[in-house]
């Protein structure tokens, strides 16, 4: 299947407003057109004779710069400026919500059902061999991370938009005692032979999951989502979460993009349409219920947590580790594997603080 590749046309707002106008921008043969010389005039003296009987030129007129094209905001209205085109598609970046966006133009037609990547045979090829390294690897940390970040005892753990659910295998082989508790679901799964076995793999909705967790991860999927994809996201998370409730959000955010991987934003391959930060998440997440916390020096990742009574709630996040709940330690701790995959978390949590 082609590539989707709409034509991207900008909206023109007034600065300072965040009010979008119909008109379109002139194009740069009309703007010229509008352009007037001045003629040379005769400038007459206070007692109406001309200066020394010579033509005087009249001062050229002030160009009028022309309101810069933006774009609003699909978090907060405002129009903002250009930040980058990538493969033809215009990036937007808002300094109120700290958030950057694709084309508003390319975020409807994907929200009316138009994806910008088709998550097809094709994409799953390109994506299973990186789905397999993170599930080995880096989701591990960001899970047991997670896991002595909460305030709760879990009893059930759940992976956002798991794709092929290899996490769930790798949960198997180091944590075998407590692999009943981890889930995963995946919204558009892989086929059948190219995805876990797991009984806990959820091929749905997570709004139409049936069941309630205390804690878990999403791992390189909110940057494929539009605003409104990520409210339904987080007020599906609400209804399946319980006071206490913590997950932890992996994905690049603005900082990552800025000044450490600009090539992040990539609308066709990996379809990274959007770029969040605590700021922008806060837009989506408080609404719904939860709080967000930002994780000092991760320019990746940061939680939110569902409001509990939990005295170890008031803790800073990255002080948790040192006070985690007892329960939770002990999903860590394999008498297979012993405490390597409590020691990854605590360490991962410490590394970057």
């Amino acid at each position: 299947m082609g590539r989707f590749r709409p034509r991207i046309s900008g909206f023109l707002i007034s600065p300072g407003r965040c009010s979008v106008s119909q008109e379109q921008r002139a194009a740069p043969d009309e703007a010229d057109g509008l352009k007037q010389q001045a003629e040379p005039l005769e400038l007459p003296a206070r007692g109406g004779e001309s200066v020394g009987g010579e033509l005087m030129e009249a001062p050229e007129e002030e160009s009028v710069p022309e309101a810069p094209v933006l774009a609003q905001c699909p978090l907060c209205g405002c129009g903002v400026p250009h930040f980058r085109d990538v493969d033809g598609v215009a990036y937007h970046a808002c300094d109120t919500c700290d958030f950057i966006f694709a084309d508003p133009l390319l975020l409807d037609r994907i929200d009316q059902g138009l994806a910008s990547r088709e998550y097809d045979e094709q994409y799953w090829a390109a994506e299973l061999a990186s789905a397999r390294q993170r599930s080995y690897g880096s989701s591990l940390a960001r899970l047991a991370e997670a896991l002595l970040y909460c305030t709760i005892p879990v009893n059930r753990f759940i992976d956002i938009g798991t794709g092929p659910g290899y996490l769930l295998d790798a949960v198997a082989r180091y944590l075998p005692h407590s692999a009943h508790r981890f889930y995963g679901v995946e919204k558009f799964p892989p086929l059948p032979e190219y995805r876990t076995g797991n009984a806990n793999y959820l091929c749905t909705d997570l709004a139409d999951v049936e069941l309630s967790f205390e804690c878990g991860i999403c791992v390189e999927v909110l940057e494929h989502l539009t605003p409104a994809m990520a409210r339904a996201v987080a007020a599906a998370m609400a209804k399946v979460s319980v006071p206490g409730s913590l997950y932890l959000f992996n994905t690049g955010l603005t900082d990552y993009v800025r000044n450490e991987d600009p090539g992040y934003l990539d609308p066709y391959f990996r379809g990274h349409i959007t770029c969040w930060s605590v700021t922008a998440a806060r837009n989506i997440f408080e609404p719904a219920g939860f709080q967000v916390h930002a994780l000092a020096g991760k320019t990746w990742a940061f939680v939110v947590e569902m409001p509990g009574s939990s005295r170890q709630a008031d803790v800073p996040i990255a002080d948790r580790i040192w006070n985690a709940v007892a329960e939770n330690i002990e999903i860590l701790s394999s008498s297979e594997t012993g405490e390597v995959m409590y020691i990854l978390g605590r360490e991962s949590a410490r590394a970057y603080s």
